[in-house]
């Protein structure tokens, strides 16, 4: 073969999207074993995680190759690959940069047929949170090999972000129709997930952590399970879940932030906040420090809580350096710890982006902090009948009716909230259940009086010209 891309072994072919290695006498013996470097390959081929160390191993095999050989797409496309996996393992987005020259060189030595760096480019895209490059890339690999089914899970990911649950169904059909394996039924589970097919979503991912052989791949599929108990209000069921995938692999970072999440919804708050702590030390995510700062908060601890959000904007603005679009999470901590304005201009945009169940709710939950209600409750209302079974979502829709006089669908919203996962936040549920007691019990006279609207009366509906900013320390959620 012209393009041989492990040195040591006589050949290789390109399999369903997987380098495969041949024996060299061309018989009948097994191919070697893998070494970290062709583990890495192979996973990265087949959209699986890779280990850490073995994909250190391999970017360094592939970076002193294409020194050598600055013609071969195919190890550009490989390191790119790499590059990207490498990023989103350690959340360095250092990484992303180096990968998109990797798969551009790629492209620009075979600009024709070149499905690997098309999907590379995707897989870059959707790890920026730049859904409309992913869908667009993903879209012109399909075009280029449609039956490879590596395309499918970034073009699932790339139409989730953007919303388009008809593009999520299309994709998903074709990755079942060319693939199988644990690779496609943890993206099965996922879009059950995000359809509410909760029984349906935990036996793919279930039964995706059964047949996954590389740690890292089980690890991966070990957290999904968790995160589906997690969102199910069952703690003790998450954190078994996520000690199984730190056992598994323990580089698997997520699952340090889901325990964290887990022992603080137990009563375990010290061993919470160690978990945490250790999740941001070794992958660093806003996300990770919004969720600490919170928790913080709910202890009490102010001080703690502020430096945290610090750290958030700190990170914010550094992954924006490496192309990442953070403005959901930034615009959410904004709405609840900062300057509610600026939340909603950051999210109209990212709206307009990226119109996602997700975003909608995070856009209409800032609307309402900046006052306007009426506004918020049709953005919020559309992510609860879009979107996922979320506790959060239905808090929001509770909290923004019971501002608006809404009383009877408030109590309905608010208690679903606390129905579908009693620990999903650690300043929500306070203000759920402070809410609920103010609410108080349902007045007598059936449907027609307990879901009706107070008396008409004055309010301002309109967005004030200089909204009040909550202070660093107000609990998310609660009513100014």
């Amino acid at each position: 073969m012209k393009r041989v891309l492990i040195a040591s072994v006589a050949g290789s072919v390109v399999l369903g999207g997987v380098f495969v290695l041949l024996p060299p006498d061309g018989g009948d013996a097994a191919p070697p074993a893998l070494g970290p470097a062709g583990r890495a390959m192979a996973a990265v081929g087949a959209g699986a995680p890779a280990a850490l160390p073995d994909l250190t191993a391999l970017i360094g095999e592939r970076e002193t190759h294409v020194r050598a050989h600055p013609g071969d797409d195919q190890s550009w496309a490989v390191l790119g690959q790499a590059y990207v996996a490498q990023g989103v393992r350690s959340a360095d987005v250092a990484y992303y940069p180096k990968a998109e020259s990797a798969l551009r060189t790629s492209l620009k030595a075979r600009p024709q047929g070149n499905a690997e760096a098309l999907t590379g480019l995707a897989v870059l895209a959707n790890a920026r949170h730049d859904f409309r490059a992913a869908k667009k890339w993903g879209e012109l690999a399909a075009k280029q090999a449609p039956k490879r089914w590596t395309a499918y899970p970034a073009l699932i990911d790339a139409y989730s972000g953007l919303g388009d649950a008809k593009g999520v169904g299309r994709a998903l059909e074709s990755l079942q129709e060319l693939g199988s394996g644990p690779a496609v039924m943890t993206r099965a589970g996922q879009v059950y997930r995000s359809r509410g097919w909760r029984e349906d979503a935990n036996a793919a991912l279930t039964d995706a952590a059964a047949l996954a052989e590389a740690p890292a791949e089980k690890a991966a599929c070990l957290h999904r399970v968790a995160e589906l108990a997690w969102e199910r209000g069952e703690p003790t069921e998450a954190l078994r879940y996520y000690d199984a995938a730190l056992a598994a692999d323990a580089d698997h970072h997520p699952s340090l932030a889901g325990r964290g999440r887990a022992l603080a919804a137990l009563g375990r708050s010290s061993e919470a906040l160690h978990a945490y702590r250790s999740a941001l030390t070794k992958q660093p995510l806003p996300e990770y420090a919004l969720e600490l700062g919170e928790l913080y908060e709910s202890l009490r601890l102010a001080p703690a809580a502020r430096a945290q959000y610090d750290v958030l904007r700190a990170r914010v603005k550094q992954e924006s350096v490496g192309g990442v679009n953070n403005e959901r999470i930034l615009g959410l901590f904004e709405a609840d710890h900062g300057d509610a304005d600026a939340a909603v201009e950051l999210l109209t945009a990212e709206y307009e982006r990226h119109g996602s169940p997700e975003t909608a709710d995070a856009l209409g939950w800032a609307l309402h902090r900046a006052g306007d209600g009426e506004a918020g409750l049709k953005l919020v209302t559309k992510a609860m009948e879009k979107g996922p079974r979320s506790a959060l979502f239905a808090f929001h829709r509770g909290q923004i009716e019971r501002e608006l006089g809404y009383y009877g669908a408030a109590r309905r919203h608010l208690g679903e909230a606390l129905r579908i996962n009693p620990y999903f936040s650690p300043l929500g549920v306070p203000a759920a259940k402070e809410a609920l007691d103010a609410l108080g019990e349902p007045p007598e006279g059936g449907p027609a009086q307990m879901y009706a609207p107070r008396p008409a009366a004055p309010r301002q509906t309109a967005k004030p010209t200089s909204p009040r900013k909550p202070s660093a320390s107000a609990p998310a959620g609660k009513p100014r």
